[in-house]
């Protein structure tokens, strides 16, 4: 399948962007990445009950929104969810963050709790982040009765960089809590701390995708050396879960993007979690770019992905079909 048309008819909102760097010295042109990314002129996401609160971290406050279903409260299924952002941006309104979260909280009738993590910026890297997203899930575990959540349903995800500390959050919960939720779910995640050799599926697909949205070696290695705070030969297995014991994990269903450079992350992780002997899935999105989850339901097969996901928290541990 070729790029998603609704992709191909913006790129040229990209046109003469060359770099990340770029855009982010140009309000100018960082509005149109976000145009590009955010789809505002699509139809609202669903409308359910939200609230902020923090929870108490190693490092201060962490801010949450806590998305909460219609209907009686009370044993109810849960996603922790982290956004993407390369570790270095995003935030809790970003539609990869508030438009999954509502997706999944009409669809699973599930309680959902998004985490507004500290950022690698200003000095702060890993495992500040890690210890945040850390923090809440042992919140919701552990105040589950409070939040009308039923424990033994929660599951924990998040998109890229989110899918990342998602994973490092579960090799975490194993280690030192001797705990695992029910499901982790990464979406287009990021697990190396380079990337590993290409294959030419990817090589062939990858020409149709405008550079600004490529993950190169080189950028990605930046990437990695900005969470870590030093080179990406510093990372252990917690700051890029590729290079983790992953032995004892619950189940993994990951949700990927056609037309991603990180899928050479994603496959060998994949293949290291079978090596392993964790149950993972994985649904290849077709037509799709990384970051999909910034689209609305309406593009197709977005919304049958929000509906996997939701699926799969309703349903912890059930493997289902992208149809």
């Amino acid at each position: 399948m070729s790029v998603h048309p609704s992709y191909a008819e913006r790129f040229g909102l990209l046109d003469g962007i060359d770099s990340f760097d770029e855009l982010m010295s140009d309000p100018a042109l960082e509005e149109r990445f976000h145009a590009f990314m955010q789809w505002r002129d699509a139809a609202p996401a669903p409308d359910v009950a939200t609230r902020d609160t923090t929870v108490a971290g190693p490092h201060g406050p962490v801010p949450v929104r806590v998305y909460t279903p219609a209907g009686p409260r009370g044993d109810l299924p849960c996603l922790v969810w982290m956004h993407g952002g390369a570790f270095m941006m995003g935030d809790l309104d970003m539609p990869e963050a508030d438009r999954t979260a509502r997706e999944v909280c009409a669809r699973a009738g599930a309680v959902v709790v998004s985490v507004d993590y500290r950022l690698a910026v200003g000095g702060v890297d890993h495992p500040v982040p890690l210890d945040d997203v850390l923090a809440v899930v042992r919140w919701v575990r552990d105040g589950a009765t409070d939040l009308g959540v039923d424990d033994a349903r929660v599951s924990v995800g998040g998109a890229s960089a989110g899918g990342n500390l998602a994973t490092a959050a579960v090799l975490r919960l194993r280690d030192e809590d001797r705990w695992q939720p029910a499901t982790l779910l990464p979406a287009y995640g990021v697990f190396h701390p380079v990337l590993p050799p290409g294959s030419r599926e990817i090589d062939e697909l990858m020409v149709e995708v405008p550079n600004l949205l490529r993950f190169t070696e080189k950028e990605t290695a930046g990437i990695t050396a900005n969470y870590v705070g030093g080179p990406p030969e510093s990372a252990d297995g917690y700051a890029m879960p590729a290079l983790a014991d992953l032995t004892g994990l619950c189940p993994v269903v990951m949700v990927d993007a056609q037309y991603d450079d990180l899928r050479r992350s994603q496959e060998p992780f994949l293949e290291a979690l079978a090596g392993a002997g964790v149950p993972a899935t994985r649904h290849l999105v077709p037509g799709v770019l990384h970051g999909f989850l910034n689209l609305p339901a309406d593009v197709e097969p977005v919304g049958r992905a929000f509906q996997l996901i939701a699926d799969v928290v309703a349903t912890p541990a059930t493997v289902v079909p992208l149809v």
